[in-house]
């Protein structure tokens, strides 16, 4: 079971008497940093079991696995607890790291009813994350409707996001709000949720959409957001495009980002292996070349 703020304050309590004691702890060792390349299972996966992705993102590189809900690996909140201890098991017995659950919850509903049903859907996978061994779910915001103020809509979301994020940090989850949806994806609008959404535990997730590219450009709207980003990057495939994902890696070695960049792939190419391996050497050229340009 996780720990709950209430237990956290009192073993505070005693960790400050313990300070008192004539004794030096040692010193914190550094945290490495660097970015980490995974799957989102988006496309690419959806057909694989948990055996199948763990053996197929070991051999590729891509040591990390966002697992999207509704998709044959069957990691869903109907899961038990044998199951879902099960599921972490296979996890922790290899290199691959479960990073989460993405789900297509949202939070715009008009409805109160259906807005309710969305916010206890995601503790439900907030439990279930945790249970498997993940650190975060994955939600959206998603839309605007008709006859609503964006402004009502936008702190409705904010609002939803807090308590989530309350809720999820006694089981040491992050909620990941996806840069997704119609016009909510747009940058200046998900800065508007997360100046309402000011928990600490309310995370961005960046989506590497074109509409990153709208006014400004891509630094003006990534750094709106920059210092909310969450432990999860979205990226489609890198040599795909015209999306400038040599700028994005620049941008997030220069704020020293070092979360899970996950490969949310679009194409079906005959041979997935071979294509999650290429797509991870890659993200090693670009994540090298973002290194080069921020020692300029």
């Amino acid at each position: 079971m996780p720990v709950s703020r209430r237990t956290f304050v009192k073993s505070a309590t005693a960790v400050a008497a313990w300070s008192l004691l004539p004794f030096t702890l040692p010193a914190a060792q550094p945290r490495k940093s660097g970015m980490k390349f995974g799957l989102c299972t988006y496309l690419w996966g959806k057909d694989w079991d948990v055996p199948t992705l763990i053996r197929n993102c070991d051999k590729t590189g891509l040591l990390g696995v966002e697992l999207r809900v509704e998709h044959a690996h069957k990691v869903e909140p109907n899961l038990t607890a044998k199951q879902r201890a099960e599921v972490k098991r296979m996890f922790n017995d290899s290199r691959v790291t479960m990073v989460g659950c993405g789900t297509n919850e949202q939070f715009d509903f008009p409805d109160p009813a259906r807005l309710k049903q969305a916010i206890e859907n995601t503790k439900a996978y907030v439990k279930l994350s945790h249970d498997c061994g993940g650190s975060g779910v994955k939600v959206k915001p998603n839309a605007f409707h008709e006859g609503i103020p964006h402004e009502k809509t936008i702190e409705q979301i904010g609002k939803s996001l807090n308590e989530l994020a309350d809720f999820a940090e006694d089981y040491g989850q992050q909620i990941r709000l996806e840069v997704h949806g119609e016009v909510t994806q747009e940058l200046p609008n998900i800065k508007a949720i997360m100046d309402v959404a000011t928990h600490r535990n309310a995370t961005v997730c960046w989506n590497s959409n074109d509409e990153d590219l709208l006014g400004k450009g891509l630094e003006y709207n990534f750094n709106l957001v920059s210092d909310r980003l969450g432990d999860t990057v979205h990226v489609r495939e890198l040599n795909i495009g015209n999306y400038p994902y040599q700028q994005l890696f620049n941008l997030l070695t220069k704020v020293s980002y070092s979360g899970w960049i996950l490969l949310e792939a679009r194409t079906q190419p005959p041979d997935l292996v071979a294509a999650m391996e290429e797509q991870r050497k890659v993200f090693e050229g670009m994540v090298e070349r973002g290194k080069g340009e921020v020692r300029k």
